[in-house]
């Protein structure tokens, strides 16, 4: 009994495993209904989406043709106002060249006229700057006969101021003698009272320079006194500019000490003395001073107004030579 019960329970078993087994497979098949329908309606839907987008391309490309249409024909509208415009544009280039061609064969014509007449006119000048030339020979044979006649006029004008200046200048020397003879009268003479002086006035209290003559002195090149220092300029440029330069590149030759000398001259421009201050240390160089300010000598007599002031003018000045002699 208890193996038919087993039985009984086992063979229900099977019973409800096979019930179940159906009520899934009804389910699946629903489940696999419904995934089926889901399928046709998403089919169905993306057909309907496709067409509205089919639709819509077509629509696009509908309008995208009709705006190549329209571009296509402004283009050949532009294209042919272009042709009219290059037409116009030639046209009009034509008639200018042709414009511009009458007028450089007017041009050329007008050219050629003037050169023509250039032509004629230069031919005119060339006939009167030959006869200007002519005229401008003959003229100046006349100024050199004229010339000519003058210079010798001149060499016989010169011949006789020659000859005039040998006499007024032997005649100056004349007068030069005279005038330093009368110096070395007047300077014996105050020699003599300056020995008087002297003696009745305690000589040993006296300095060396002291003179009854009014002296002026200048050693440098600055002074209060404006007439002075300009004499003694005008003084120092002519020894400058008289002294032979064969001379004074003798002497720069010589290895001196720059000498420092002091010139006094009277009032009528005539030496009174040379006093070597700072010697050369070269005998010759000393001498060539001496005599250079000897030569040189009379000197421009003394301006009115330093003549008033002074007898003598005592000028100190530093001599160098190298290309020129120099007094600093």
């Amino acid at each position: 009994r208890s193996e038919a019960l087993a039985r009984d329970r086992a063979v229900e078993v099977q019973r409800l495993a096979a019930l179940e087994q159906q009520v899934q497979r009804q389910v699946a098949a629903q489940e696999s209904a419904r995934i089926e329908a889901a399928r046709h309606e998403a089919v169905r839907q993306e057909a309907a989406r496709l067409e509205v987008a089919r639709q819509a391309a077509a629509r696009q490309e509908a309008a995208r043709q009709e705006a190549v249409r329209l571009e296509v024909a402004r283009q050949e509208a532009a294209r042919q106002e272009a042709a009219r415009q290059e037409a116009a544009r030639q046209e009009a280039a034509r008639q200018e060249a042709a414009r511009q061609e009458a007028a450089r064969q007017e041009a050329a014509r007008q050219e050629a006229a003037r050169q023509e007449a250039a032509r004629q006119e230069a031919a005119r000048q060339e006939a009167a700057r030959q006869e200007l030339a002519r005229q401008e020979a003959a003229r100046q044979e006349a100024v050199r006969q004229e010339v000519a006649r003058q210079e010798a006029a001149r060499q016989e004008i010169a011949r006789q101021d020659a000859a005039r200046a040998d006499v007024a200048r032997q005649e100056t020397e004349r007068r030069e003698a005279v005038r330093r003879a009368m110096g070395r009268q007047l300077d014996e003479e105050a020699a003599r009272r300056d020995a008087a002086a002297q003696a009745a006035n305690r000589p040993d209290t006296l300095l060396p320079s002291a003179s009854s003559l009014r002296r002026g002195r200048l050693f440098g090149r600055s002074d209060a006194n404006a007439e002075l220092v300009q004499y003694a300029e005008a003084w120092a440029r002519r020894i400058q500019l008289n002294m032979p330069p064969e001379q004074v590149l003798e002497l720069s030759r010589r290895p001196h000490t720059a000498p420092l000398v002091t010139v006094a001259l009277r009032s009528d421009g005539t030496v009174e003395s040379v006093t070597f201050v700072l010697s050369s240390g070269v005998a010759e160089i000393d001498e060539a001073i001496r005599r250079v300010v000897q030569g040189l000598a009379p000197y421009p007599a003394f301006a009115p107004g330093l003549a008033r002031e002074f007898d003598v003018v005592e000028i100190r000045r530093t001599w160098q030579f190298d290309s020129a002699v120099r007094l600093f």
